[in-house]
């Protein structure tokens, strides 16, 4: 299987992101868990509150991504945004929402 020219700095980064957001990935699991246990009168508010969390994710992964997009031409922006979403919605499928 032949790897993308992005690969390794896709990689890197998504390691990075998850060291650096470490509380925002706890903090969507903990909305999850929280989610899955509510009894259906919870159930609607609490995974309202488990999606603001998981925009929030989305929305640094996309932060991200675009800060080093905009360092690339037009191409390269694009193939390097393409391998870094297939990579993060793999890796973190719960913030992959806007990606």
């Amino acid at each position: 299987m032949r790897r993308g020219r992005f690969a390794d700095l896709v990689e890197r980064q998504l390691r990075l992101f998850a060291e650096d957001e470490s509380a925002l990935l706890r903090e969507a699991g903990e909305a999850e868990a929280a989610y899955d246990a509510a009894d259906r009168d919870e159930a609607e508010e609490l995974y309202g509150d488990y999606l603001l969390v998981c925009e929030a994710g989305a929305e640094a992964l996309a932060s991200r991504r675009e800060t080093y997009a905009a360092t690339l031409d037009e191409d390269a922006a694009g193939d390097y945004r393409e391998a870094f979403d297939r990579a993060a919605v793999k890796r973190f499928p719960q913030f992959a929402l806007d990606l």
